[in-house]
């Protein structure tokens, strides 16, 4: 089914988050290096739904010609001028720790490059906790709003990087709006614990870790096979009794390959949509991909905006 028909016939998943984020107040949010139409739209779009306020960091000119050949209005955006997409990213991350924003966006520069700025030991926006992605998949066959991490930063996460993969997507659900005490699934081949696949024991550790507190806000189990994750019937016929499986809303893979097969095999086979955030860092980093469609790319500036503005609201107040 096809996102237009999906929006005749009842709001989708993705139309309640945008809906949340346009409720709430716009987020200040750096646009790095928007120096194509569809870069450059995507953030003009979302600012006209009341989502983000944008700075744009790039070659202000050429951010201009592609403005007006494409009919976009950005006479009230500030731009800040930067000569190419290195040094965008540079001056974009520097905004940040001047407090000049609360979000950052991926224009049409590579994503290494700006994650290299974002990650850089001196002057980077790096904090205790592993950087990791997580994407937002509008399943229209799904009942639950899935959230697959780590598809896109983490090659293969040791079990230390996966604690923190798997608290970063539960601090996004729990903050951005999607409800509390999310299920997670953390996914393997198997659904039993063997030793040689490595992922089922890293599995049972992470549930031994929630058990002991080192993992919070959250319901895991695992290992759990993707067909048990996600369905109650595979998951009663293998005698799986969980408050997770068959109905999990944040699915952890084992490695990136396998994750980053999940998501698209969910865009292209299930036609959901899928929308990108990368956590841990001071900020939240809105990622889009050049095939993502406006609305994916609208979703993914909304979850950012609701995340940016939770952390907002729970941020300490120092005292006069």
């Amino acid at each position: 089914m096809s996102a237009e028909a999906r929006q005749t016939q009842s709001p989708s998943k993705y139309d309640r988050l945008i809906a949340a984020a346009k409720a709430a107040p716009p987020v200040p949010t750096i646009v790095v290096h928007p120096c194509d139409e569809t870069s450059l739209r995507g953030a003009v779009e979302s600012a006209g739904a009341g989502i983000i306020r944008p700075i744009l960091v790039g070659p202000a000119s050429r951010i201009g010609d592609i403005a007006r050949s494409g009919g976009l209005d950005i006479s009230g955006f500030e731009i800040v001028n930067a000569a190419h997409s290195e040094e965008a990213a540079a001056k974009g991350v520097e905004l940040i720790h001047a407090a000049k924003g609360e979000m950052l966006m991926k224009g049409s520069l590579h994503t290494d490059e700006l994650m290299r700025a974002v990650t850089a030991k001196v002057g980077g926006l790096r904090t205790d906790r592993r950087i990791s992605h997580v994407f937002v998949m509008d399943v229209p066959v799904y009942a639950e709003t899935l959230l697959v991490t780590d598809a896109a930063i983490n090659i293969f996460p040791d079990l230390d990087a996966k604690r923190d993969i798997i608290q970063n997507a539960i601090d996004l659900y729990n903050e951005a709006g999607f409800g509390k005490t999310p299920r997670v699934a953390i996914l393997s081949a198997v659904e039993t614990v063997t030793s040689k696949i490595p992922s089922t024991i890293e599995a049972a550790a992470l549930c031994k870790m929630a058990d002991r507190g080192q993992i919070t806000g959250g319901v895991l189990d695992g290992p759990l096979a993707f067909d048990n994750a996600i369905d109650p019937e595979a998951a009663r016929i293998k005698g799986i009794k969980s408050e997770v499986a068959g109905r999990a809303q944040i699915l952890v893979v084992p490695d990136l390959e396998s994750g980053n097969m999940l998501a698209k095999n969910l865009a292209y086979f299930a036609k959901a949509d899928g929308a990108g955030i990368v956590l841990g860092a001071r900020v939240p980093v809105v990622l889009t991909s050049r095939a993502d469609s406006p609305r994916a790319r609208m979703a993914s500036c909304a979850v950012a905006s609701l995340y940016a503005n939770a952390r907002r609201q729970h941020a300490p107040t120092v005292a006069a």
